[in-house]
């Protein structure tokens, strides 16, 4: 049953009204298809579905990946770095030596070398004992479960390539996802896949920017200019980047944002956008300071970035957040924050 709930509105730039959560298009977590994993890992010995530009030896062996880590008793997070990783490194296959196509001596799906004492050859040929091995160096890294997926995958593999593992973080999320009963919406360090809760990363990497109620919905029908939702959080809470990212705009769009805004001042005021994997980015309004981050910083879900406030187009302190796609920060690329969030197990909209 679809969660209703009727709230008053803070706009940014006032207004009262009310809305329920079915018109924002949003969800509890219970209306999500996953149930966090709880349900078990699809056996990989049976017939497999494609998922995206993967056939089903492709997704078998990602299924032998996500069984393994199960076992092993490694959280949902390290699953879909593991998979993440052998989409970059073998792209799910399971290859043998390729000859002059080869790096050196590297085998396997997650390309590793006998010669750097990952094992023999035909230890390293076996999926099950890659995935092993893959996971086994995983978690002796500091922080492995928070920190960008790209870093995580990096201190394992050590490629000469580390920043091509974030792309692959979306659909590595989503075979997770289609594989282990929406394993991507646990908690991220959580092995007895708990679904994550407010606050908490979820295993794909996202997690709330403010634990707070909407109090302002997206393009709703009183107000279908506004491109995000407005979680009333208090004046100095801090403000937490909802996924790994790039920050590509940390500025004030007004004269002065040293002061509190009102209905009748223009934009964000102090705000920050964040490029995240697949050419997702977040925006963040009204902050009461300068951002703690610049241009250019790179992020870590659930860092704090600033502290909400109400400088810009904005009645009283809450957080204006956003969600783009397809790199677009227009009002053109703005889908609604609140099934975005969800379908990422960081759903919007709970109480702090």
């Amino acid at each position: 049953m679809a969660l209703v709930a009727t709230l008053v509105l803070l706009c940014c730039g006032g207004g009262l009204g009310a809305f329920t959560l079915d018109q924002l298009g949003g969800t509890s977590v219970g209306d999500n298809a996953f149930t966090c994993g709880q349900k078990g890992v699809i056996d990989p010995n049976k017939e497999m579905p494609r998922i995206g530009p993967y056939g089903q030896d492709q997704v078998r062996n990602a299924a032998i990946i996500i069984s393994v880590g199960h076992e092993m008793k490694i959280p949902p997070r390290g699953w879909i770095i593991a998979v993440a990783t052998a989409m970059q490194e073998s792209s799910l296959t399971n290859h043998g030596y390729l000859g002059e196509r080869n790096d050196h001596d590297s085998l396997g799906l997650f390309q590793q070398r006998p010669s750097q004492g990952w094992g023999t050859p035909e230890q390293i040929m076996d999926p099950r004992y890659a995935s092993r091995k893959f996971y086994q160096k995983l978690v002796k890294v500091a922080d492995w479960a928070t920190i960008p997926l790209t870093v995580a995958a990096q201190a394992v593999q050590r490629s000469a390539y580390p920043d091509a593992y974030a792309k692959h973080e979306p659909l590595a999320t989503t075979i997770v996802n289609t594989l282990a009963d929406g394993a991507g919406l646990a908690a991220a360090a959580a092995a007895d896949l708990k679904c994550a809760g407010p606050g908490e990363i979820a295993a794909s990497g996202w997690t709330v920017p403010v634990k707070a109620g909407i109090v302002s919905g997206f393009r709703t029908a009183d107000r279908p200019t506004h491109n995000g939702v407005d979680l009333g959080a208090s004046r100095y809470t801090r403000i937490r980047a909802a996924s790994a990212g790039v920050v590509i705009v940390s500025k004030c769009d007004v004269g002065n944002c040293d002061r509190d805004g009102s209905p009748s001042t223009p934009g964000c005021g102090w705000f920050v956008d964040i490029l995240h994997a697949d050419q997702v980015i977040t925006r963040y309004c009204h902050m009461v300071q300068r951002p703690f981050v610049s241009v250019g910083d790179r992020v870590s879900a659930g860092q704090v970035i600033g502290l909400v406030g109400t400088s810009g187009h904005s009645s009283g302190p809450h957080l204006h957040f956003e969600t783009h796609l397809n790199g677009d920060r227009s009002f053109a690329g703005g889908v609604s924050p609140v099934p975005f969030m969800a379908a990422r197990g960081a759903p919007l909209g709970e109480a702090p």
